[in-house]
């Protein structure tokens, strides 16, 4: 199924300002809640939803891409699946309070035991020409933060385990029960019981990993991939961040990337665009042979179908178009001056001005 624009999800215009996309988020996130409605699979889809267009169009990086590439640009799984209720409550605090909920001060209770998540890891790839267009298998070593051998964990004495701490005050309207995130164990209800020597207190420690990662073919400088569960490990037992993949291009020395489509500027002889001719000329597969027919004209495009790159929402692949350039000497021997003005005043090599045709010789003086 097809995913909705993410300025229809928050029923904002593209011009919206970050204040106005926070405001549409949060009455759709209120409206959807999980607390609001429990045991409601389609509220939960459209909680989720709105939240994967919010951290779209809340980043100005993100929404910059977004607009220029569609849903095409923020193709970032590596497996896909989307945003968990963690991943959402934990990243948008700031719209849902510390306990994750709006109704927690309400109901008195919360959603439980919810830790904190590890931070992502970003790292830049720089990647051919070829690799862009055929996709490549990569092993690129990260140094992150992972659980240090031998850290044991007993129950959160402040929380009792549930991740949360509840506040009684007395109004004169009686009691209100609040819940906040448990200072002590940042809401995981646990802390760290014993660690050996030389780990610090958040029981972590940095540990280098080749991990290997399959570059999808069709992908384009700054796109951004993630791997889920491959950033930085969280403290007291919480979920791992996401190892973020910005994509860098390569610049080819012969070939030129636009859109799906590959450029290559052939420059040839006059004589061989003249006569006609067979070249070889490069592709991202490797060279392959052309044929240049007899009176060739600069400037001509000649397609070689399918040997584009990949659309990466697989919609076949582009083509190579290759733009005729016809090379003209700036010195000449006495001998191919005499042979060239012997040619000046031949039928075929003037031009017919009906068809607006310049001859030969004056597109010669251009370039002398």
């Amino acid at each position: 199924m097809a995913k909705r624009d993410y300025y229809e999800v928050l029923g904002v215009d593209k011009s919206a300002g970050q204040d106005e996309i926070k405001k549409a988020y949060r009455k759709i996130a209120i409206k959807y809640h999980p607390d609001k409605n429990p045991d409601n699979p389609e509220a939960e889809e459209k909680f989720k939803e709105a939240a994967e267009a919010y951290e779209v169009l809340s980043s100005p990086e993100k929404k910059q891409r977004y607009d220029q590439f569609g849903h095409s640009g923020m193709n970032g799984g590596f497996g896909g699946g989307g945003m968990s209720m963690e991943d959402i409550f934990s990243q948008f605090s700031d719209i849902f309070g510390e306990g994750g909920s709006p109704f927690d001060s309400f109901f008195g209770g919360g959603r439980g035991r919810r830790a904190r998540r590890g931070s992502n890891l970003r790292i830049k790839l720089k990647l051919t020409l070829s690799e862009l267009a055929n996709g490549v298998e990569k092993k690129i070593k990260v140094s992150r933060l992972v659980p240090a051998n031998g850290v044991t964990f007993k129950t959160c004495h402040t929380c009792q385990g549930t991740g949360q701490v509840r506040k009684v005050v007395n109004t004169m309207l009686g009691q209100m029960v609040s819940t906040s995130t448990c200072p002590t164990c940042s809401g995981s209800g646990q802390m760290i019981d014993k660690r050996p020597p030389g780990v610090d207190s958040s029981g972590l420690e940095h540990k280098e990993e080749v991990i290997p990662i399959k570059i999808p073919a069709g992908v384009s400088e700054g796109m951004q991939l993630s791997m889920s569960g491959k950033g930085n490990a969280a403290p007291n037992g919480g979920a791992p961040g996401d190892l973020l993949i910005v994509i860098e291009e390569i610049e080819d020395e012969l070939l030129k990337r636009d859109g799906n489509n590959i450029i290559y500027e052939l420059y040839t002889s006059f004589i061989d665009a003249a006569l006609g001719t067979t070249v070889e000329v490069p592709t991202i597969d490797g060279k392959v042979k052309i044929k240049l027919e007899p009176g060739t004209q600069s400037g001509k495009i000649l397609r070689l179908r399918g040997k584009g790159i990949r659309d990466i929402n697989g919609y076949g692949k582009g083509d190579q178009l290759i733009h005729v350039n016809v090379w003209t000497p700036k010195e000449l021997t006495k001998e191919e001056r005499e042979i060239l003005e012997g040619l000046r005043n031949a039928p075929n090599f003037k031009p017919n001005p009906a068809k607006g045709e310049r001859s030969f010789f004056d597109k010669m003086k251009d370039f002398f």
